[in-house]
């Protein structure tokens, strides 16, 4: 058996690389008889051992995996070495359902170190050592299992991740684990091994997907809803911890952000493609709530013009969910006198016929107001060219502006379509709209695949109001905080730059022909208010997002990995600012919620024109 410096020697000396769909196999020259599974860990993110054959690894068995593409189980040696870096548990893939093992028994396992990248190589994640092609003995049976490594505040560092090697793409698999410094490189030390945290509050809820998240540091930038606030790239929340389980579907805990489990969770320590390290829980806390309820905003007054943006996810005709979007807009922000609908579908949803007119959707939604006791809202909206602004494919998402033409009147200015751009001029001093609605510069390749801004000029009490709704390129494709790549890459946001940059270059525009313009951008931005997307929108001070007035742990639209986090804002010119007599408002209904009717939590702002 080779020494532990000679196996981490071997994994610096790779002669080949081989990739698959979600596999990579690292060849080293060690050469692997009968080893423990530390010596197969080793001390970095790649085994030394990986693409080589070992032979009867002993372990406990610690948990069992009946379900999805990757069955198996994992083992975990009882008697561990000295080094933290190096975890006492693997996981042993199987393929089909394992059969012939038990929780409790003790095996050899003979096979192939394989490391596992879920999600392809292209996805940037890190790698699952894993025994593949195993083939398994039983020993005895009836053995206590290894006792769980306890995950808490004190023993998860601070510092999230090392910084990774250029000469190596910035990857972290060949730097040498540092558990006790940095979170991922501590929670990469207990790869595979039993471990356990107790009384975790939930700060992602129980999603379809039969998931959860926690923190095992309870104070960690907390909001006083529980959830955990994202407030810069520094700071990426090292408590939060994904929660899955290897029991029924029907026992997992349907939970809210600020509850608890209650207890002891424990199981398995493993890596997936959505969210890194999760623990596979063969025992579960027991929930207890918090009781958060949905928020609702306050009623705008008289001189007030409330005007809200509002992600509805997807919708279509066919959903179930028009009575609920409506409820949330009369009851929870009041019924707004704009609002910005983002990802308003067709009059088919995805049935990808060619069907761009979305006046279904739209007056559907409208009566659900009506019927909810809300006013009877009046809109505008321009439908896109068939496939071009992303999403659901068939979907053809846009944004919409719902109004309240008791409150507020639409200046129609014809000529405005899905591919000509909106201008501004100027008329008797004041700036005016070239087509209302309009879109901005909608063949520019900012907005390939993406939706086009809608821009409206809209008139409260005799003042003009110009309102831009976007809904910005998603974060698709980038990689995520747990990636093996540190800090990780965010392709996404090239295209947002770009789209912010022509949104404020338009708004400066209305400013240059008006100095003291009403202008308001809202929508689903896709990036947080400390983004560089965010600074490009507020470039030489045309606008400023309005989230910001909120203190720093109220900023969050949306959770995402247990992270609550900015992605919907609303922008505002400098006349509104410098009035300091507006209110801003996230109205958190959604995102903290198992049972919710869209991602997304709505945004409220009034002011005074």
């Amino acid at each position: 058996m080779p020494s532990k410096s000679s196996a981490r020697l071997a994994a610096l000396t790779v002669a080949a690389v081989c990739s698959a769909a979600s596999t990579v196999v690292l060849v080293s020259p060690a050469h692997a008889d009968t080893v423990r599974i530390h010596d197969i860990q080793g001390t970095t993110r790649i085994s030394p051992y990986a693409g080589q054959q070992v032979t009867d690894v002993a372990g406990i068995v610690t948990g069992i995996r009946t379900y999805g593409s990757s069955r198996g189980f994992w083992i975990q040696d009882p008697n561990p070495d000295d080094n933290p870096a190096t975890s006492e548990g693997v996981f042993v893939f199987t393929s089909s359902t394992p059969k012939g093992v038990a929780v409790g028994d003790a095996v050899t396992v003979t096979g192939t170190v394989s490391e596992f990248v879920p999600g392809g190589t292209a996805s940037g994640n890190q790698a699952i050592t894993e025994i593949t092609k195993p083939t398994t003995t039983v020993v005895s049976s009836g053995n206590a299992v290894p006792a769980p490594v306890v995950i808490s505040a004190r023993s998860v560092p601070a510092a999230y991740a090392p910084a990774g090697d250029t000469a190596a793409n910035g990857s972290v698999n060949a730097l040498p684990l540092l558990p006790q410094k940095y979170a991922l490189d501590y929670y990469e030390s207990l790869e595979g091994m039993n471990v356990q945290v107790a009384d975790a509050r939930v700060v992602g809820a129980t999603d379809p997907f039969t998931e959860l998240w926690v923190t095992v540091k309870p104070w960690e930038n907390v909001n006083r809803r529980g959830g955990t606030v994202y407030g810069s790239y520094g700071s990426q929340n090292t408590g939060r911890l994904q929660i899955q389980s290897l029991g029924a579907t029907a026992d997992f805990p349907v939970a809210n952000v600020g509850d608890t489990l209650s207890g002891a969770t424990a199981g398995p320590l493993d890596y997936n493609q959505f969210g890194g390290y999760t623990l596979v829980a063969s025992r579960l806390g027991t929930l207890k709530s918090a009781g958060v309820q949905r928020e609702s905003t306050r009623k705008q007054s008289r001189g007030e013009l409330a005007v809200a943006t509002y992600n509805v996810e997807n919708l279509d005709p066919s959903d179930n969910t028009f009575a609920e979007h409506a409820a949330a807009i009369v009851d929870n922000l009041k019924s707004p006198d704009i609002v910005s609908l983002e990802e308003i579908q067709d009059n088919n949803g995805a049935t990808n016929d060619g069907t761009t007119a979305a006046d279904v959707t739209v007056t559907k939604l409208i009566d659900a107001i009506v019927a909810a006791g809300g006013p009877k809202y009046d809109w505008r909206s321009i439908s896109p060219v068939d496939g071009q602004d992303g999403g659901e494919p068939g979907g053809n998402i846009r944004q919409v502006f719902l109004f309240n033409p008791q409150r507020v009147s639409f200046t129609d200015r014809a000529g405005g379509d899905a591919t000509t751009a909106v201008g501004v001029t100027k008329v008797r001093g004041k700036a005016e709209l070239t087509v209302s609605p309009g879109r901005i510069d909608p063949a520019n390749e900012a907005w390939k695949s993406s939706r086009k801004p809608l821009v409206g000029e809209f008139t409260f009490r005799g003042k003009t109001v110009f309102l831009i709704a976007n809904h910005f390129n998603s974060k698709g494709g980038d990689q995520a905080l747990t990636s093996q790549y540190q800090p990780p890459a965010r392709s996404s946001e090239v295209q947002r730059h770009k789209q912010a940059t022509l949104v404020n270059a338009f708004v400066k525009n209305i400013l240059d022909t008006q100095k003291n313009a009403d202008v308001i951008a809202l929508g689903d931005i896709n990036d947080f208010e400390f983004s560089d997307t965010a600074k490009i929108l507020e470039t030489d001070g045309a606008l400023w997002s309005a989230i910001k007035s909120l203190p720093k742990n109220e900023r969050y639209s949306y959770v995402y990995q247990g992270n609550a986090q900015v992605l919907d804002q609303i922008l505002i010119s400098p006349s509104i600012r410098r009035s300091c007599d507006f209110e801003y408002d996230s109205v958190h209904i959604n995102s903290e919620f198992h049972d919710q009717i869209s991602d997304h939590d709505p945004q409220v702002l009034r002011f005074q024109p």
